[in-house]
């Protein structure tokens, strides 16, 4: 019986790994025109366009996929977008800043095609490239490659409201089908916690005093404590950012209040 639970245990896991390879939400064929999009966010509209765009997008999560990382794609940048578009939108920010925020999610991982490290301000620079010749104004260019510049917990900072939006929403995708990896003999510990993780939320409450982050984690794949272990930096990152757009931060895993 505990040889037959096993081998059921190994078959989702292998099943879910083949769904999670498969054409993801966000990817440039499944882009649909949005007149909301258009009509509020047209910068935004017009860098998810962008041929640059898509490619750097593209490849730079070939190359970390290579590397062993997981899924940095285009659902990847969607669910960051989305989730600065919240954070900003229920804290009653207007919509410029909004189609800025957005467009700096769309492109904070770039910098990923060059090299991991220091991807965030290489990805600035490319950002900056991008916005230049798209001839979008120094005015607006400037808070979105300084939110791309600070976005990594390594040497980022949340400075302005935008970068502090997007270090939230990037550090809060967490989730099974960001595993790259095909063979569950050969998951690390970012796999089996990515895979782990059933469930992501990112929720402000009623009287913007605080943003929690709520995680579902199966523990018959990874261990909340070696979410700890790999994302103590990022959520101390998250607290800072939080406390900078004047909330509280809460981490809650399996409904248990961690921070």
């Amino acid at each position: 019986m505990k040889k037959e639970k096993e081998k059921n245990r190994e078959k989702e896991k292998r099943s879910h790994i083949v769904q999670g390879l498969g054409q993801a939400p966000g990817d440039p064929a499944e882009d649909r025109p949005d007149a909301e999009i258009e009509d509020r966010f047209p910068l935004f509209a017009k860098v998810r366009r962008n041929e640059a765009a898509r490619v750097y997008i593209r490849c730079q999560n070939t190359a970390l996929k290579a590397l062993g990382y997981t899924e940095h794609g285009h659902a990847h940048v969607k669910i960051v977008a989305d989730r600065t578009k919240y954070i900003l939108e229920t804290l009653g920010e207007d919509d410029h800043t909004l189609d800025l925020a957005l467009t700096a999610a769309w492109l904070h991982d770039i910098g990923n095609v060059v090299n991991r490290v220091d991807h965030s301000q290489s990805g600035a620079l490319m950002a900056f490239q991008i916005l230049n010749e798209l001839q979008v104004p120094p005015a607006d260019i400037a808070p979105i490659i300084c939110a791309i510049g600070n976005h990594d917990e390594g040497n980022g900072a949340p400075i302005t409201r935008i970068s502090a939006a997007l270090i939230l929403a990037d550090k809060s995708d967490v989730r099974r089908s960001r595993v790259q990896q095909e063979d569950p003999a050969r998951f690390d510990i970012h796999d089996r916690v990515n895979f782990s993780a059933t469930r992501s939320e990112v929720k402000i409450n009623k009287d913007h005093s605080g943003i929690k982050l709520k995680l579902q984690i199966d523990t018959h794949y990874g261990e909340i404590g070696e979410y700890f272990e790999i994302f103590m930096d990022r959520m101390l990152l998250c607290k800072r950012a939080a406390n900078s757009l004047g909330l509280a931060f809460h981490l809650i895993i399996n409904e248990m209040s961690l921070m």
